[in-house]
């Protein structure tokens, strides 16, 4: 199994929800961050004055998949959260040993 991380833009959400819902993905977390990537955030204007606004809303989406359906999410994900502009966020990809549904004890790949 492998957990999925993905930051994204907060105007990406319910497409990329939506996408995975029609991928057959069961289950996700959805989080509302704050941060910045290497540019370190973006230079705004107001009534002419200029500031910088250092940490970006962003959300982050957690995913749980089985090995086989890595690649396949993965490129769902992409398809549907890309602009092709700087901001458009990161997917982290982690090894998870093991997953048990509480309710029945049931382990594995079958929880997801």
């Amino acid at each position: 199994m492998k957990k999925i991380e993905v930051i994204i833009r907060p105007e990406k959400l319910e497409p990329v929800r939506r996408a995975l819902s029609n991928a057959g993905c069961g289950g996700l977390m959805i989080h509302e961050i704050e941060g910045h990537g290497k540019q370190k955030g973006v230079v705004q204007q107001w009534r002419g004055e200029k500031y910088k606004v250092e940490l970006l809303p962003k959300i982050k989406i957690e995913v749980v998949v089985t090995d086989a359906d890595l690649q396949r999410i993965t490129q769902v994900i992409i398809e549907s959260a890309k602009t092709g502009e700087i901001g458009d966020g990161k997917i982290f990809i982690s090894d998870i040993e093991d997953a048990i549904r509480i309710r029945t004890g049931e382990r594995g790949d079958t929880v997801l």
